[in-house]
């Protein structure tokens, strides 16, 4: 399993610091789900590992899936990206465009 977190960029560089300890805060939250998830994939009977990553969703997970020559990638058709999914494109429809092997889409 590959969770992908997209840091939100500050509206004004400045205030550094509180962007710093905004990103910890995701990241300590992102560690807490993979935990999570980690848990209840053990009682799975299948060989499972999990990855966080941060960047942009889309383009990470086609670049994971390059570096891990994967034979399938199933994902969400809606993720969490409300109106932006609907003016920019969804992270779905990117990764079913780039990747190099079969795309399933739950919904």
């Amino acid at each position: 399993m590959v969770m992908v977190t997209q840091p939100d960029r500050p509206m004004v560089y400045s205030y550094g610091y509180a962007f710093e300890a905004y990103h910890e805060k995701q990241r300590e939250e992102v560690k807490a789900i993979r935990n999570e998830l980690e848990q209840e994939l053990e009682s799975l009977p299948n060989k499972t590992r999990t990855f966080a990553i941060e960047g942009n969703p889309g383009h990470m997970i086609v670049e994971f899936v390059k570096q891990n020559d994967a034979d399938l990638v199933v994902m969400g058709s809606r993720g969490l990206s409300g109106l932006k999914e609907l003016f920019l494109g969804s992270v779905s429809h990117y990764v079913v465009q780039k990747a190099h092997c079969p795309v399933f889409i739950v919904k």
